[in-house]
């Protein structure tokens, strides 16, 4: 696809999930898709009828496999935050749809432990999992999403 082409893409509508546990350390996954590290907190698309609420639980489970009642949603980013592809992925992910997304991020506290994290789900997108320290997050994430997640840690510092 050419820039311009690119450019006309809408973005995809999808929800993030900042997982924090009692000792204010964040939830990241390693891509089962990716050889290098390139760690991520939950996050997915936004079904149509979804609220953002409504599809963080549902991704945090399908990715983690934590329940909703193992979890207290404390925050949502006021505005959407958007980014966009590299240019030699958005001709492939999502069918080429895209450009990129927005999301809407949520913070949730987790209230379980961490036997009830199993990555092992009926379609599993993490390889290993391990909670990190917010200072650390922005550094291990891969490059295109690190101003994303420079934001979300801005607006959500203070309560983690």
């Amino acid at each position: 696809m050419t820039p311009q082409e690119i450019e006309r893409l809408p973005y995809r509508p999808c929800v993030g999930v900042m997982l924090v546990n009692r000792d204010g350390a964040v939830f990241t996954g390693q891509r089962i898709d990716s050889e290098v590290a390139a760690w991520q907190m939950p996050q997915g698309g936004i079904d149509a009828g979804e609220s953002p609420e409504e599809a963080g639980l549902r991704e945090l489970w399908e990715e983690t496999g934590i329940t909703a009642d193992k979890v207290m949603i404390e925050a949502e980013t006021a505005e959407w935050v958007t980014y966009d592809l590299p240019p030699e992925l958005a001709g492939r992910i999502w069918g080429g749809a895209f450009r990129g997304q927005k999301q809407k991020w949520l913070l949730m506290r987790f209230r379980g432990a961490d036997d009830d994290v199993k990555i092992d789900t009926e379609h599993p997108e993490f390889s290993a999992w391990r909670w990190m320290t917010p200072d650390a997050l922005v550094d291990n994430i891969v490059p295109f999403k690190r101003e994303v997640y420079a934001r979300v840690l801005a607006e959500f510092g203070e309560r983690l």
